[in-house]
């Protein structure tokens, strides 16, 4: 699985020879060049997973491409007249080719009720796990998780909570698009450095940048 990190929690994950693309949002533009795309999975509803004028971009370069969301998403999207396939609460299907399972969840508390909506976390081909901004445990191994690592409702502690939980063989970043360099090299430094003295590895992606897992 190789997996391609475009900012925020937009990433492009090739794997079973498929092409793959989550939550693009407002903090990138790069994966509005994308080709090839054949699933677009969006965990939620906040504009940094869900920029409508780029998601329309995408579709119209890739107009063969399938969207797979849960309905707080899909109530949007369909009045835009976008087509959508549900996947939420503890689903499963496969599509072209590729195990999809949902799991559902709430959005982490930014501060009392403001912007909890539905989120729904994917577990990808069997291998990746991106719960999107909810500490949402799968309940089975995970090999790969894509860990949020910033915002305005992360606590490191909390995060590294969450990732010992989840146990993964592997972890990279996500949600750190609102950190300068210097805040981009703190943040990874600590979860490298607090997650290697649990056994697992931390691969700190940062925008552009692609890794095989």
């Amino acid at each position: 699985m190789k997996i391609t990190k475009f900012g925020q929690c937009c990433l492009l994950i090739e794997t079973a020879g498929k092409r793959i693309l989550t939550d693009p949002g407002r903090f990138s533009v790069s994966q509005n060049d994308v080709l090839d795309i054949d699933l677009i999975l969006i965990t939620h509803e906040h504009a940094d997973h869900l920029h409508t004028e780029s998601l329309q971009i995408i579709l119209k370069n890739n107009p063969q491409a399938e969207i797979i969301t849960n309905d707080g998403v899909g109530k949007i999207l369909a009045d835009l007249g976008i087509p959508c396939e549900m996947l939420e609460e503890a689903q499963q299907v496969e599509k072209c080719g590729v195990a999809l399972e949902a799991f559902d969840g709430q959005h982490v508390e930014i501060f009392e009720d403001f912007g909890l909506v539905q989120n729904t976390g994917f577990f990808i081909d069997e291998k990746l796990f991106y719960p999107g901004d909810a500490y949402i445990l799968p309940g089975k191994p995970v090999p790969v998780l894509a860990l949020p690592v910033s915002g305005p409702w992360c606590k490191l502690s909390e995060a590294v909570d969450y990732a010992l939980q989840v146990k993964p063989t592997q972890a990279f970043p996500v949600h750190d698009a609102v950190l300068n360099d210097d805040g981009i090299a703190l943040v990874h430094g600590l979860f490298s450095l607090h997650l290697k003295a649990h056994d697992i590895k931390f691969v700190p992606l940062k925008n552009g940048d692609s890794n095989e897992f």
